[in-house]
């Protein structure tokens, strides 16, 4: 039966929910062997999916775990996803100014792997952060404070985390109808009620064309339809790492300067996502939420629903603590910064130990690294590029062809 699927598939032909069901489910059941399941992800790869069939496997992928239901929680809860970049602590900012307006924001997050960061590895280099939370307390602190960010639930679409493992070793993580089954089925059985979706578009980010972005971008929004959830998508640019931190302490401290009223690229973006995510929650124009998001950083309400955050997680925000080793690179000659390679940059951070090449890795969270010139900036000889955050003393020197300087 799984061959004639596999078979079917690779014939281009397009699958029933019930072969989809006998494939995937039986998976799940260890009845169907990796090395099948990897010939099945290979041919939907190379000939793609139907509207159905992406329908009826984001549904399988939902039914296999649990289903969250935050319906007796006052409020429209809206959830944001980002398909994941170099320095993007987003949601560590947007997440305290939404709530701090009133929007719910119920918010499971995962772990980085490769070059991309993860917010809970972020939020854990908080002396303290609990971040596996059972259902019961996140409910509570939604409640009690408006947010919660958590790991994803250990039942919370299983078989997606197989799924998921299996594509990151068998070449067929790039799959728009894979990749958009896979955050969509997270989404929705996370029980968020609307849901913005950050597609990262660039060199540091998984999808690397406007095309896929945009194919992406309408498969979500269909399947959001599909399962009665509002999801607006936002197509945002991944070439550069996201703001001056790369790290994990570090991008905290970032994160709470924004909250705390730094201007930059990245607060722009921050703004963006948090106007369009109260404009879904309060069901308001998102000029008139824009300008809430503004007031809540002006007034602190944000940053200080930031610490009602962390304190209510357990974390000890005044631990937070970066390598006292640093490692200044500069510049071998002057000139203005046209481009920051985000994936070399997020690669080295990995090397530093800031991020995992494996999923069993340690990570140092007192590690990173400080782009002191941004792109745009002029910068002279001898001047400072980033400061690095390092365990160890090594040779640096060759990370100044990350800037392209002209």
């Amino acid at each position: 039966m799984i061959v004639d699927i596999i078979n079917k598939k690779r014939l281009g032909k397009h699958l029933t929910k019930e072969e989809l069901e006998f494939a995937f489910n039986s998976y799940l059941k260890k009845k169907v062997k990796d090395y099948q399941m990897s010939a099945l992800l290979m041919a939907i790869c190379l000939n793609g999916m139907s509207d159905r069939e992406i329908f009826d496997l984001t549904e399988i992928f939902i039914k296999s775990g649990d289903v969250l239901d935050f319906s007796d929680i006052p409020g429209i809860k809206v959830d944001k996803h980002s398909t994941g970049g170099v320095g993007d602590k987003t949601t560590i900012v947007i997440a305290p100014i939404v709530a701090s307006l009133g929007v719910p924001v119920v918010k499971m997050s995962g772990r980085g792997l490769g070059h991309t960061g993860g917010t809970i590895d972020k939020l854990e280099s908080i002396p303290g952060f609990r971040t596996n939370l059972t259902d019961e307390q996140v409910k509570e602190e939604v409640e009690k404070i408006g947010m919660v960010v958590t790991g994803q639930t250990a039942n919370l679409t299983p078989l997606d985390k197989l799924i998921y493992a299996l594509r990151d070793v068998t070449g067929t993580v790039e799959s728009v109808p894979l990749v958009a089954t896979s955050i969509m089925s997270k989404k929705i059985a996370s029980g968020a009620d609307k849901i913005l979706i950050d597609i990262k578009l660039g060199k540091g980010a998984l999808i690397k064309t406007k095309t896929w972005a945009k194919k992406l971008s309408k498969l979500m929004i269909k399947i959001g339809k599909f399962h009665n959830k509002e999801v607006r998508t936002l197509i945002t640019n991944m070439d550069n790492p996201l703001g001056d931190s790369i790290g994990n302490s570090i991008e905290i401290e970032e994160a709470m300067d924004i909250l705390n009223g730094k201007k930059g690229a990245l607060t722009d973006l921050c703004i963006e996502l948090a106007s369009e995510m109260v404009s879904m929650g309060k069901e308001i124009s998102y000029e008139e939420a824009e300008k809430q998001v503004i007031e809540t950083i002006k007034n602190k309400n944000a940053y200080n629903k930031f610490l009602e955050f962390v304190a209510y997680q357990k974390g000890d925000i005044k631990g937070l603590k970066k390598s006292n080793k640093t490692i200044e690179i500069k510049s071998q000659k002057s000139g203005i910064i046209e481009k920051i390679d985000a994936l070399e940059i997020g690669k080295l951070s990995v090397k530093l130990g800031a991020g995992r090449e494996n999923k069993e890795d340690e990570i140092n969270p007192t590690v990173g690294i400080k782009l002191n010139k941004l792109v745009g900036d002029k910068v002279k000889e001898n001047e400072v590029l980033c400061t690095l955050y390092v365990e160890k003393s090594e040779n640096y020197d060759y990370i100044c062809k990350y800037f392209e300087i002209n």
